[in-house]
């Protein structure tokens, strides 16, 4: 059987989402072929029970610890047999139509190596920051010394603030929450060593850039990323990841931001976010006791 798409959930004690997740997965009417992997990061909610339950289409693979979202995917990504690769995080609700609309969108797109879809938040109004320039030295030490807390704008044209969700676009970097791979555009993109391991992502990142850096992996190969409204999700963003304290997710944060510099940019870049980042720890502290990490967020 020709399986035109595969879909990798990876999941950590989200279980009322995932199961909303695949709800809606299985709903929605479509004319291709495709499978469904969920990969349960070593969750304690009962999730793989109810996915193994309530789903017994799906294809399970349960870990028992959190193996980090990179090694999640590549796992469920060696036994795929799709044409196509989706992502979706198990807080993200495809509307209907969305798979057939974004298949049929790529067959008619063959440049498009790698693409992304309209992301609605809660409200049902467009992600912020869902697209992105690639990062530079200046932005993420921004990020880092918390300066957007001072100067609101300061990463407007980072986080493309003026962006046209309405139409279609060649981008720098879309979410990986909900990112659509063609998978025969991989030989082209991969470096040698990740193609014989069938490693989709980096497995240097152990949550976050891995996304970014798939971008600009696919960029630099003369593969084309764009966005497209004609496939739709909801995306409550990051429901795994607030369970963590703030200062650990910090750190994951950290870790994968510093193995980006040091594998694409300039040393000295690399060198001066290491020394930031302590100041970086620091004032996040002092931003969250100080409300301002509560403002953000209303």
């Amino acid at each position: 059987m020709i399986m035109d798409l595969s879909i990798i959930i990876v999941s950590w004690n989200v279980k009322e989402k995932l199961k909303k997740c695949l709800e809606h997965l299985f709903l929605s009417q479509t004319n291709f072929q495709f499978e469904v992997f969920v990969v349960d990061n070593g969750s304690h909610d009962g999730s793989a029970e109810m996915v193994g339950e309530e789903f017994p289409q799906v294809k399970l693979i349960v870990n028992n610890g959190n193996a980090g979202f990179a090694c999640a995917v590549n796992q469920a990504f060696r036994v795929s047999a799709g044409d196509y690769t989706l992502l979706l995080n198990p807080d993200n609700f495809v509307f209907p139509g969305t798979i057939d609309g974004w298949l049929h969108w790529l067959n008619l797109n063959q440049n498009v190596g790698l693409s992304g879809c309209r992301l609605l938040d809660g409200k049902g109004e467009d992600l912020k920051g869902q697209i992105r320039k690639l990062p530079g030295f200046f932005n993420q030490l921004a990020i880092v010394l918390k300066w957007p807390y001072l100067f609101p704008n300061i990463l407007d044209k980072y986080l493309c603030r003026k962006f046209d969700f309405q139409h279609a676009a060649p981008v720098e970097t879309v979410r990986g929450s909900a990112m659509m791979i063609r998978k025969s555009a991989l030989a082209e993109v991969l470096p040698h060593d990740r193609l014989e391991k069938d490693e989709l992502l980096d497995e240097r990142y152990f949550i976050w850039f891995e996304d970014v850096d798939l971008c600009r992996t696919f960029k630099k190969a003369g593969q084309e990323v764009w966005y497209t409204p004609v496939a739709r999700c909801f995306d409550l963003v990051g429901q795994s990841f607030t369970q963590l304290p703030r200062m650990k997710a910090q750190k994951y944060f950290r870790a994968s931001m510093l193995a980006y510099f040091k594998k694409w940019k300039p040393s000295w870049q690399y060198f001066i976010l290491q020394l930031a980042w302590p100041l970086g720890m620091a004032l996040t502290f002092v931003f969250t006791v100080l409300g301002f990490e509560k403002k953000k967020n209303t």
